[in-house]
C-alpha cells in the first residue's frame, strides 16, 4: 500500500503543474474576443438519478428504449457517447477537454440559483461539479442567471413579492462571495459578467434596484435588449428571425457600451414532437455553413466576448457538442476559426479531438486506482494541449484493456 501511495503522489504531483498551462509560442492577440459557450447542467439520466430527467424525455420519449436502433430522447440528434447525467464526472472531463482542444476560452453555465425547488438544487450542485472541470481544465466561466426562478417560486408561494428583489441580491451575493472571485471567472472592463436569460423574471425596475444595492459593481448584460441598467446585450437565436436577427442585434448594439453577439450551428427543436407547444420555428444547418457564417460574423464584430449558443441544447437542437448526426464537425469548425481569425498558433489539430472520447471511456472501463490516476495525467496533458503526451498514456492504458 504504501509503494502504491508513493507512486500515487508521484504521478499527482507531475500532473498537476500541467493543468491550465499554455504551451510555449501560443499566445493569441490581447485584445482578441473570448469565445464562450453557453452550458445546459440540466441533463439527469438512469442510474445515476434513478429517473430520466425532463430534458431527456419532455414526458414523452423513453431513452431507455430505443427505436429503430437511436435512443428515444427529446431531440431530433443525439449525443456521440449515450444519454448522459449532468452530475457524471466523467462526462464534464470529456466536455472540459473538448473545449480546451477545440479552442473555446471558457462556458456560460444557464444557472438557476441555489433554492431547492424543483430541480434547481440539482442544477447549481451540477453547476458546481461543472466549474470544478472547467477550473481544472484552464477554462473560463460565467454565469447566465434564469431570473424567471424568481418568478416561479412566488407563484409557489416561496417568495412575497416584496421578497423578489432582497432574493435575487442574496443569490449574486452567494456568486460574488463564491465564484466571482475566481480567476478563472470571465471579468469584462474589471467587472465580473453575469448574464441573465430572459424577460420572465425581474422587470427593469427591479434589476436596477438589485445591482444599486450590490456591495461590488458587475458587468451585466440582458438578452437581446438593453435594460436600463445593463451595460448591453447579449444576442440569441431567434427562429422566426433567422439570420436577420444578428443584423438586428447589430445595428441596435452600435450605441450600447457593451454587446455580446451569437453564433450557433442551427435552430431545431422537438417542441410540437414533445406534444409541448408548437416548435419556435427553424434555422437550417446548412451542412454546417450557418455555424461557420454566425461565427466569423460573430468575430469580425470586435466583441469582448463571443457567446456559442449552445454546447449542450439537445432540445433546441443549438448543440456544438459531438453527435452521431454531425460527429465533430462543429468543434472543427471553431478550431478553423481560432487558428485564421484569433490565435493563428492555436496548436490542436482535428485528430486531438479523439483524446476525450478515448478518456472517457478509459474512465468508464472501471480501471485499478493506480491507472486512474494515469488517467487524471492524460486530462492534465489535454488541459495542456499536449496532444502528444495524452496519447501516449491512453495508448498505453488502451493495451492493456
Amino acid at each position: 500500500m504504501r509503494v502504491l501511495a508513493a507512486s500515487v503522489a508521484l504521478l499527482l504531483a507531475s500532473a498537476l503543474p500541467l493543468i491550465a498551462a499554455e504551451p510555449k509560442g501560443s499566445a493569441a492577440k490581447e485584445d482578441r474576443p473570448l469565445l464562450l459557450v453557453h452550458y445546459m447542467p440540466w441533463y439527469a439520466a438512469d442510474p445515476a438519478q434513478k429517473k430520466w430527467g425532463w430534458h431527456w424525455t419532455m414526458n414523452k420519449f423513453q431513452p431507455g428504449h430505443p427505436q429503430n436502433g437511436q435512443l428515444d430522447i427529446a431531440s431530433h440528434y443525439h449525443p456521440s457517447i449515450g444519454v448522459y447525467d449532468s452530475g457524471d464526472q466523467h462526462v464534464l472531463e470529456y466536455h472540459a477537454g473538448l473545449m480546451r482542444l477545440s479552442g473555446i476560452d471558457g462556458i456560460i453555465v444557464d444557472w438557476y440559483g441555489r433554492t431547492d425547488y424543483l430541480d434547481y438544487g440539482l442544477l447549481h450542485r451540477n453547476t458546481s461539479a461543472m466549474i470544478e472541470q472547467v477550473q481544472r481544465a484552464g477554462l473560463k466561466f460565467s454565469i447566465c442567471y434564469e431570473d424567471q426562478t424568481i418568478t416561479k417560486l412566488q407563484d409557489a408561494g416561496r417568495l412575497k413579492p416584496e421578497q423578489r428583489v432582497s432574493h435575487a441580491r442574496e443569490e449574486i451575493a452567494w456568486l460574488q462571495q463564491n465564484w466571482f472571485r475566481s480567476p478563472a471567472y470571465v471579468q469584462l472592463d474589471q467587472r465580473p459578467l453575469l448574464l441573465s436569460f430572459g424577460y420572465d423574471g425581474l422587470k427593469d425596475a427591479e434589476w436596477e434596484q438589485l445591482l444599486g444595492g450590490l456591495a461590488e459593481p458587475v458587468l451585466y448584460l440582458s438578452e437581446h435588449h438593453r435594460r436600463p441598467s445593463a451595460a448591453g446585450a447579449f444576442d440569441w437565436p431567434l427562429p422566426k428571425q433567422g439570420l436577420q436577427g444578428l443584423k438586428d442585434f447589430e445595428t441596435a448594439s452600435e450605441k450600447w457600451p457593451t454587446a455580446m453577439p451569437v453564433a450557433f450551428p442551427r435552430f431545431h427543436d422537438v417542441y410540437a414532437e414533445a406534444g409541448l407547444h408548437p416548435s419556435w420555428g427553424r434555422i437550417d444547418d446548412d451542412q454546417g455553413k450557418t455555424f461557420v457564417k454566425t461565427l466569423s460574423q460573430a468575430i469580425q464584430s470586435h466583441p469582448p466576448a463571443v457567446q456559442i449558443a449552445t454546447w449542450n441544447d439537445w432540445g433546441e437542437g443549438t448543440m456544438i457538442e459531438p453527435s452521431t448526426e454531425f460527429g465533430m464537425r462543429d468543434l472543427i469548425a471553431v478550431q478553423r476559426a481560432r487558428k485564421k481569425s484569433i490565435e493563428p498558433g492555436f496548436p490542436c489539430a482535428p485528430e486531438d479531438l479523439q483524446l476525450p472520447g478515448r478518456l472517457l471511456k478509459l474512465r468508464r472501463a472501471d480501471l485499478t486506482p493506480e491507472r486512474q490516476i494515469q488517467l487524471d495525467q492524460a486530462a492534465a496533458f489535454i488541459a495542456a494541449r499536449d496532444a502528444t503526451a495524452a496519447k501516449e498514456i491512453l495508448n498505453r492504458l488502451e493495451k492493456g484493456l
